[in-house]
């Protein structure tokens, strides 16, 4: 394959990527920070063994990703290929995809950093899950003695 057939083929798989709608679409996700202020509002509760569940799969993929840090950050250096230009051109590729605003390794950061925040906030839920849960009781207590 030569040079100028590679540039001919970069535009065929940019379109075939955007035609299957794959990473052309921005999604929209709440950050920790946004998280923890819905917690706090009480705009999101749990109740302690989802939250529980929630934060042990969160920190599972903490751990996880710090125990494979080493391995796919290797993502970010020129993968040993020939030095045809197909071969540079894959490498470069492969650098790029994986450290570009939509690669692997930056969502895999932002992950690494939001992941404690979303912890935090399942905390605060749990808090205020129980909180609201002690006080519906205490009401339904009062009422009873009541009637």
């Amino acid at each position: 394959m030569s040079e100028g057939d590679i540039r001919e083929a970069r535009p065929a798989v940019v379109a075939t990527a955007s035609a299957m709608g794959g990473a052309e679409r921005p999604t929209s996700m709440l950050s920790g920070r946004e998280l923890k202020r819905l917690a706090a509002e009480g705009g999101f509760a749990v109740d302690e063994t989802t939250g529980n569940r929630m934060i042990s799969a969160l920190q599972d993929i903490l751990e996880s990703l710090d125990n494979r840090w080493a391995a796919l950050s290797k993502l970010e250096t020129s993968p040993q290929l020939s030095s045809t230009p197909t071969a540079k051109w894959v490498a470069q590729h492969t650098v790029r995809t994986a450290s570009d605003e939509r690669g692997l390794l930056t969502q895999l950061r932002r992950a690494r950093e939001e992941l404690p925040q979303y912890i935090e906030a399942i905390r605060e839920a749990k808090r205020r899950y129980a909180d609201t849960e002690s006080g519906t009781r205490g009401e339904l207590d009062a009422f009873h003695e009541r009637f």
